[in-house]
């Protein structure tokens, strides 16, 4: 990959593959981690159980660096994939002192020009990228020459509101909203009627570990007035499927503890003592609930605002890479094992240098693959390298 100095943002799988990446490509790279350690996100779903098996999970450069690195056809929990495959990975020598804990970048911007200068010119791809750092020492800055964006999208929710902005109330009430994924092993939490919000695989999961709950009453809202719970045909993912049957069922009211609200979404919050009043809209009108718990699973989607001063294209409607967007939509399928492989110029973005990849790089479409992510990594690799530049399309020097 030459010898330009690479900026990772973000170390978790695909972060810590691109980092193998140009460590064996012989090229200087700093990793920058917001998290105390390296795949904060994964550990903070460390009691979900993934879908895929081992063999999706590793990359190629991952068992060429662990001569133990897991295999088989078993599906990993969070947690399984940091201590056996995450944590080995960023301890490895090619990686030493190469990874920034408690750093995150806060914004990204062209040295010397300003966002809308030097359009697609050989100019503008020879500026370094400052980085505007926020450290465990404070602010600070640093300098790369090519950026990767991994950070993902998990400290980053969705709202429960009509619309995807937050419902009434919502931002007052902001501290009794959970918005990750919820341990339901943890005695008592989730004891009382608890308000789910969300459709996807996510919401699912919880939906089925909180119906286990004895002392735990759900009232589902699910925005969909038919969701077919993400089904795919002759699906080879046994966990995948045996979700969608659990929520399937729930739907037809197969559980005395689960109620199911289809074609609504939330209104309102109120406080209500210490429970909160929600408000559904409904085909047949409002309707209200009180609850003890919110938890909202509404999706989640990247940091923007990181790249506010670059030249990244959009997608309108995903908020992906229009590029890869347009390859993702145009492929109109909703199998995260079978989405198209792109190549290198499919990742590129108008802004030199600068890609976006890993969970992040799909925007608000839920199909990807950490095999996906490990593929990007492989597209760039080939692409950088033994050359000197690598312009985006169009570019004049």
């Amino acid at each position: 990959m030459g010898r330009r100095h690479v900026a990772i943002l973000g170390a978790g799988p695909v972060g810590l593959d691109a980092a193998l990446a140009c460590a064996d490509a012989g090229r200087p790279f700093t990793v920058y981690e917001a998290g105390a350690a390296a795949a904060a996100h994964v550990r903070a779903w460390g009691h979900v159980r993934l879908f895929t098996p081992w063999g999706l999970n590793v990359s190629h450069r991952m068992r060429a660096h662990l001569p133990h690195a897991p295999s088989g056809e078993d599906c990993p929990t969070g947690a399984e994939l940091v201590t056996r495959l995450l944590d080995p990975v960023a301890a490895l020598p090619a990686l030493e002192g190469r990874i920034r804990l408690r750093t995150r970048v806060a914004a990204i911007a062209r040295t010397g020009l300003l966002k809308h200068e030097q359009i697609g010119t050989g100019t503008r791809a020879a500026a370094p990228f400052t980085l505007l750092l926020d450290g465990p020492d404070g602010e600070d800055t640093a300098e790369a020459d090519l950026v990767l964006d991994c950070t993902g999208t998990y400290s980053h929710p969705n709202t429960l509101g009509p619309g995807g902005i937050p419902a009434l109330g919502e931002r007052a009430l902001a501290h009794r909203v959970t918005r990750t994924l919820p341990d339901t092993a943890e005695p008592g939490r989730w004891a009382g009627t608890v308000l789910l919000a969300g459709a996807g695989k996510s919401a699912q999961t919880a939906a089925r570990d909180l119906a286990a709950l004895p002392g735990t009453r759900v009232e589902w809202a699910v925005r969909s007035p038919g969701p077919d719970w993400g089904a795919v045909p002759d699906d080879t993912l046994p966990g995948r499927r045996h979700l969608v049957d659990t929520s399937q069922a729930l739907a037809n009211g197969t559980h005395d503890r689960v109620t199911v609200h289809t074609g609504t979404h939330v209104r309102a919050l109120r406080r209500a003592g210490d429970r909160v009043r929600a408000t559904f809209a409904t085909a047949d009108g409002p309707r209200e609930i009180v609850c003890d718990h919110i938890l909202a699973l509404t999706g989640y989607t990247g940091d923007a605002s990181l790249y506010r001063q670059l030249q990244v294209h959009e997608c309108y409607a995903t908020g992906a890479p229009m590029n890869l967007s347009a390859a993702l939509l145009g492929s109109a399928g909703g199998d995260c094992l079978a989405q198209p492989s792109v190549g290198i110029d499919t990742l590129r973005n108008p802004e030199p240098h600068f890609f976006i990849l890993g969970a992040k790089s799909y925007g608000r479409l839920n199909t990807f693959l950490l095999r996906t992510g490990y593929e990007q990594i492989d597209r760039l690799t080939a692409a950088y390298t033994g050359e000197a530049e690598l312009l985006p399309e169009g570019a004049t020097e």
